[in-house]
């Protein structure tokens, strides 16, 4: 198996460059395009050829490398499926966007959380991101990004073709891996230079999870998956809820909210005769009335293994506007990629099955 340098540390790198013959300086030139994101030695232009050469046969680069990309026929979003150093699939998704450029992260190889919607959860968890797999799939976007232009270090400027945003929406439940994705954020936050206010992290509802964010306090987006307004909806749709039901999701989420002062998003994915009725909004207002919140009600996207069929769009806004009459701050989350099936793990399935 190839050595994968963005692994080594700094001292690890050195010994490894200077083993093969190499100056030392030459670590450093290689640290500077690993931060980069450079997916193989070939593009190390300051490099000696022979060198780039004989790095591409015993190395690697990055953690995970392009093995499908995909860009929708507007070409605001990217999807990329990623190999593993172990062979295991991975997606993320580049978005761009009027506010910069966002990222969505996965932070496992499959899901374990069994929403009943996902695709991310029909092959099971199989392991945990860690921090540099996390990382890398920022930089694989941030290398598109850039262009022809891979010279410029990072500072979150979107107008520099930078990564502005990162969303740990991806494939996974992002606190069953909790100390990879802390390691993840601290290092974007301050090698990427990426806002702490402009990073989300969605979670179903791992209670213990959102108590161990709140001791951290960092002052990141933090969004619940909620998707239903009763419990016994919730239990149908989310076995999560039963070990941790609605009321403690959203009695840790709104201690996390006084904590760092940000705006908690609700997510609610409207699936036709299940949660999407006149009566599941007033349910939805009775939990959220008064809350610092905002729901993003998402229109569910066909997953060809699941029996549910998505409401009309008369009904969304119907839902929609039940909500702004009373004052629950809400707005329809706009459809991206689906000519390149962008929603969670519908490209690793593709792939896998």
């Amino acid at each position: 198996m190839k050595q994968v340098l963005f692994n080594l540390t700094q001292p690890e790198l050195e010994k490894f460059i200077t083993d093969l013959g190499q100056p030392k300086f030459r670590t450093k030139q290689i640290l500077e395009w690993l931060a980069r994101g450079a997916p193989n030695f070939l593009v190390m232009k300051n490099l000696p050829e022979s060198l780039r050469i004989q790095l591409n046969k015993i190395a690697t680069t990055l953690p995970c490398k392009i093995i499908q990309k995909l860009t929708s026929i507007d070409e605001q979003t990217t999807k990329f499926l990623l190999k593993l150093y172990d062979g295991e699939l991975i997606e993320s998704v580049l978005m761009r966007t009027n506010y910069g450029n966002s990222v969505c992260v996965s932070s496992q190889v499959g899901c374990a959380m069994g929403c009943k919607f996902c695709a991310s959860t029909l092959l099971g968890l199989k392991r945990n991101l860690t921090t540099n797999e996390m990382l890398a799939q920022v930089l694989i976007s941030q290398w598109v990004l850039r262009g022809a232009d891979k010279t410029q270090k990072s500072n979150g400027d979107p107008n520099n073709n930078d990564v502005s945003h990162v969303v740990v929406m991806g494939t996974g439940e992002p606190l069953q891996n909790l100390e990879n994705l802390k390691g993840f954020l601290e290092r974007i936050n301050s090698e990427l230079n990426i806002g702490w206010r402009r990073i989300t992290v969605s979670t179903c509802g791992i209670v213990s999870g959102i108590n161990e964010l709140i001791k951290w306090g960092r002052p990141i987006n933090l969004a619940i998956s909620l998707h239903a307004a009763t419990n016994s909806t919730r239990n149908e749709l989310m076995p999560i809820n039963k070990i941790y039901n609605l009321n403690e999701v959203l009695d840790a989420a709104f201690r996390f909210s006084e904590k760092t002062g940000r705006q908690i998003m609700i997510e609610y994915i409207l699936l036709a005769n299940k949660n999407d009725s006149e009566q599941d909004a007033k349910n939805l207002i009775e939990l959220l009335k008064g809350k610092n919140c905002m729901v993003n009600i998402i229109p569910w996207n066909t997953v060809s293994e699941r029996n549910f069929i998505a409401p009309s769009t008369n009904i969304i806004h119907k839902f929609q506007n039940i909500l702004l009459k009373n004052s629950i701050h809400v707005r329809i989350r706009r459809e991206r990629g689906a000519d390149i099936n962008s929603a969670c793990g519908q490209l690793r399935i593709n792939n896998t099955v």
